[in-house]
């Protein structure tokens, strides 16, 4: 059970490795993007491909989908970044159900661990595997592997790190519950520190506010990069917005200055943000309805850029 790409390597392993797949569970096809066509998820293209069988419920407690997943006779279910099951799903299968969580539970459960790690500076991360039970990332643990964040490792890095990592941790996990060798514990049992969730990443989550240290702010950016990016509004000196502008890639600089938290610094090609006790520098970043470009590109193509500055929410 799973839908988007983070969930496909796992199905992947599991085939590659000769396992039969009874069955795939994934999302309705949705409209998507800036033409909102119809579209199927990864999951569901890569079942088609292998001639897997599918369904795609609008609601997870529909009987005549209940009554499919019991026929299909499988011996465990395996979810993968996909919605939070019933009851009524997760005890179908005799050897349980179990989920692939990309953080080290009981740190980050929620829809947007990989984001949330790197937005709060991690150094280490890594993935879980666990029984499901009636709450959202609480059940017990199976296996966990952990891993290295890099200092300038983004979002979309460690997405493909941890994706094949958990892949690889899905198939020891089911080896290990088909040979009887699974030993799970409470999540308890390996707290060590508060623990730190991870929520839906929202628009507000997104926006910069420049008033805060290089560090916090290229937290942000790398944790959002390169999807769905970090965003700030671009105002003329005068006071009137002119666009929304997603930063996609940044580097930071500690410095003393004078200037005002969101002041544009321009040097030849590098263009620096004015933060607290500092600067970000962009190096990638895009406006509404334009392609991204690089900070180069975007002096090269804006008269005045002086006049503007990034907008700075006031307290």
């Amino acid at each position: 059970m799973g839908t988007p790409e983070f969930a496909v390597a796992p199905l992947k392993a599991l085939l590659d490795g000769g396992y039969t797949i009874a069955g795939v569970v994934t999302a309705p096809d949705r409209p998507a993007g800036r033409g909102q066509r119809i579209q199927m998820s990864a999951v569901k293209a890569f079942a088609l491909s292998n001639g897997l069988p599918l369904a795609q419920p609008e609601q997870l407690r529909d009987e005549e989908f209940l009554q499919q997943l019991r026929a299909w006779d499988a011996d465990v279910f395996v979810v993968v970044a996909f919605r939070m099951l019933p009851e009524e799903v997760f005890t179908i299968p005799p050897k349980g159900t179990f989920n692939l969580h990309a953080s080290l539970l009981p740190q980050y459960r929620g829809a947007a661990p990989i984001n949330r790690a790197l937005m709060n500076g991690e150094r280490q991360t890594g993935v879980t595997t666990f029984f499901i039970d009636k709450k959202m990332d609480t059940g017990q643990i199976i296996f966990r592997e952990a891993t290295d964040i890099s200092a300038d490792e983004n979002a979309g890095q460690l997405h493909d790190r941890l994706m094949q990592m958990g892949a690889a941790l899905v198939v020891k996990t089911i080896e290990a519950i088909a040979g009887g060798e699974v030993h799970p514990v409470s999540q308890s049992a390996v707290l060590k520190d508060r623990v730190k969730d991870a929520p839906k990443i929202t628009k507000e989550t997104r926006i910069i506010q420049w008033q805060q240290s290089p560090k916090t702010i290229y937290d942000q950016i790398r944790g959002l990069s390169p999807r769905p990016a970090a965003i700030s509004e671009l105002w003329h000196a005068s006071g009137t917005p002119f666009a929304l502008v997603k930063i996609i890639s940044a580097k930071m600089e500690i410095a003393t200055h004078s200037l005002n938290p969101g002041t544009l610094h321009i040097e030849g090609n590098v263009l620096r943000v004015a933060c607290n006790n500092g600067f970000i520098l962009i190096t990638e970043l895009q406006l509404a309805g334009k392609k991204a470009m690089s900070a180069a590109q975007f002096i090269a193509g804006f008269r005045h850029l002086g006049h503007y500055r990034f907008y700075v929410q006031k307290d």
